[in-house]
C-alpha cells in the first residue's frame, strides 16, 4: 500500500486547503478563517466565522479511504451514541440543502464534513490513572450501545481484524516496510506477528468479543470539560473489531512506558463498572496492545506527513522489538 495522498507534500495540502476554503464557502461562511489543525488520515481544519463569532471543525477526507456511504455510516453511529447513550459527541452541521457529507467538485472531488466545535481539552497526563478508569467506563457504555443498536440499512464500515490490519490488505501498509525494519527487526517482528495472529484466531470473533468500535480512543480524541465524562471525537476509524482493541488504541504510541500496566488495570476497573470483562479476555490484553503497536509501525512508514510519525520514526520500531521480545518471553501475563 502506498503512502496516502495527504503525505505526498505541500502541493497536495495546498489543493486540500483550497477544497476546505470552497467547502466553507458552500456552507455560507464566506470570509471565515480556515486554519489547519491536523493531518493524519484526513486534513482537519478549524473554521472561525468573524461575522458570528462561531467556531466549527471541517474534515476534508483523503482520497480512496472511505466511500461516502461509509462516512454516512460513521455519522449515524456518532449521532446514535449522543442521542441514545448520552455520549458527548460533536453534531454534524449539514450543508445548505441538508447534505451531511459535502462532496466538493473538482479534478479530485473530495468529501467534507462540518462538525460543531466541541468544548473541552485533551485529558491531562499529570495523573492519568483516574482518567483511564473513566475512559474504561465510557468505552463500555459505547460497546453496550453498539451491541444493542439496530444499524440503519446500508451501514458499512471496514474491519480491524488481523487480515485487514496486517494481512494481505494491510490498510496502513506493511510493517515490513516500516522505518528501521532491518533484518534483525524483521525476524523479531515476524515472530510477534505469527504469535499475535494465532492468539487472535484462538480468541475468536464471537459477538461478546467483536463488534462496532471507535478504534482510536486515545487522549487526542477525547475532550475533558470539568467533571463530566470525556467527549469523544474523530470516529473516522470506527469499524468492526475486537472490543479490547479500543483499550489497545488508548495507549497508542506510549505502550512502552512503565505506567502502562497501571493504566490498563485502571481501564479494566472502569469497564467492569458497566460491563462484564471475563478473566480469559483480560488475559489477552497485551496481545491487543502488541497487535496495535505492530500496526502502528506500518502506519508510521506510510504517514510521513503526520507530525507524530516524523517525531517517532525508526525509534518506534526499535521500541516495538523490545516489547515484542518481552511479550514473546511471557513477561506480560
Amino acid at each position: 500500500m502506498r503512502a496516502h495522498d495527504l503525505s505526498a507534500g505541500g502541493d497536495v495540502l495546498a489543493r486540500v486547503h483550497a477544497v476546505a476554503r470552497e467547502a466553507t464557502r458552500i456552507h455560507g461562511l464566506t470570509g471565515a478563517e480556515v486554519t489547519l489543525v491536523n493531518v493524519s488520515e484526513n486534513a482537519t481544519y478549524r473554521v472561525d466565522d468573524p461575522a458570528t463569532g462561531t467556531r466549527s471543525i471541517l474534515r476534508v477526507h483523503r482520497l480512496g479511504y472511505h466511500s461516502t456511504p461509509a462516512i454516512l455510516s460513521e455519522l449515524a453511529w456518532l449521532e446514535a451514541l449522543r442521542e441514545q447513550a448520552g455520549i458527548r459527541t460533536p453534531r454534524v452541521i449539514p450543508a445548505p440543502g441538508g447534505a451531511r457529507v459535502l462532496t466538493v467538485p473538482g479534478p479530485e472531488p473530495r468529501d467534507c464534513v462540518m462538525f460543531e466545535f466541541l468544548p473541552g481539552a485533551e485529558p491531562s497526563q499529570d495523573d492519568p490513572v483516574p482518567g483511564f478508569e473513566r475512559l474504561g467506563a465510557l468505552t463500555a457504555r459505547m460497546h453496550r450501545h453498539a451491541r444493542g443498536w439496530s444499524r440503519p440499512e446500508g451501514f458499512t464500515r471496514f474491519h480491524w481484524d488481523h487480515e485487514a490490519a496486517l494481512g494481505a490488505e494491510s490498510r496502513w501498509g506493511r510493517w515490513q516496510d516500516g522505518l528501521g525494519v532491518g533484518a534483525e527487526a524483521r525476524t523479531v517482528l515476524g515472530r510477534l506477528d505469527k504469535e499475535v495472529r494465532e492468539r487472535l484466531h484462538r480468541f475468536g470473533r464471537g459477538p461478546e468479543r467483536y463488534g462496532l468500535i471507535h478504534a482510536d480512543l486515545r487522549a487526542a480524541n477525547l475532550l475533558v470539560e470539568g467533571e463530566n465524562p470525556p467527549g469523544v471525537i474523530d470516529f473516522d476509524d470506527c469499524g468492526f473489531g475486537w472490543y479490547l482493541y479500543d483499550l489497545a488504541a488508548a495507549v497508542s504510541f506510549v505502550e512502552h512506558r512503565p505506567e502502562v500496566p497501571e493504566l490498563l488495570d485502571a481501564w479494566v476497573r472502569g469497564y467492569r463498572t458497566v460491563l462484564d470483562l471475563p478473566a480469559e479476555d483480560e488475559a489477552e490484553i497485551w496481545t491487543f496492545v502488541l497487535f496495535r503497536r505492530l500496526l502502528l509501525v506500518a502506519w508510521i512508514g506510510t504517514h510521513g506527513g503526520a507530525d507524530i510519525a516524523a517525531e517517532l520514526g525508526a525509534g518506534y520500531t526499535e521500541g516495538t522489538c523490545e516489547l515484542a521480545e518481552r511479550y514473546l518471553g511471557g513477561s506480560f501475563g
